[in-house]
């Protein structure tokens, strides 16, 4: 399935709402908690939810609800859905800004030019920091922050590919990217989580 495929099945509104659901939650889903996150049928619900995994959008697996599905079948495993892993890209005519992202931070890493690019990033986001609004630019740039307990997480990495390839170099230019969109509103931090951005913020205390 390619990714224009992919990126189409999001058209109809009950399935792009069920994939929202899905990725927001950062864990399994099961049918009958998806459906009543969006207000459909769990019948409805399970139709989009596997059409979602066909084209490669979510990932399937199973797994016992008991905890939070109680009654007959409970003990049962169930089918979960959660966010695929594979990024999806669109570009009319064909574009690829990754592969030169990939090429360039090779260059980097063999010139020994680390610390010039992390003040590069530093600099951008001093450019996009608005004081109070630094949680809506995270949203804007595909960061999907989410609150745990006092810390806010990057559940999305926007940079994962190039992230892969050169972890030091790239990790270290979203701290400083991030601690400049911030600003004095919140502290980032290289805090690593399975699956996530490798940076996580807490709030300034006289913010």
């Amino acid at each position: 399935m390619n990714d224009l495929d992919a990126v189409a099945a999001l058209h109809d509104p009950v399935r792009r709402a069920l994939y929202e659901f899905v990725a927001a939650s950062g864990r399994d889903v099961g049918r009958n908690e998806a459906a009543e996150g969006v207000g459909v049928s769990r019948t409805l619900a399970a139709f989009h939810l596997d059409k979602l995994a066909e084209v490669g959008l979510l990932e399937t697996g199973f797994a016992r609800l008991s905890a939070t599905r109680p009654g007959p079948g409970a003990g049962r495993p169930a089918k979960v859905y959660r966010r695929g892993r594979t990024s999806r890209y669109v570009a009319v005519p064909e574009r690829d800004f990754r592969e030169l992202a990939s090429l360039l931070a090779e260059v980097v890493g063999d010139l020994d030019a680390a610390d010039g690019a992390i003040a590069a990033a530093a600099r951008a986001g001093k450019k996009l920091h608005e004081p109070g609004g630094w949680l809506a630019t995270l949203r804007d740039r595909g960061y999907e922050p989410y609150r745990q307990d006092d810390v806010v997480r990057l559940r999305n990495c926007p940079f994962q590919q190039v992230a892969d390839e050169q972890p030091l170099l790239v990790c270290s230019m979203n701290l400083a990217l991030c601690q400049g969109i911030a600003g004095d509103d919140a502290t980032a931090e290289l805090d690593p989580k399975p699956g996530e951005c490798c940076v996580s913020f807490s709030k300034n205390k006289n913010r």
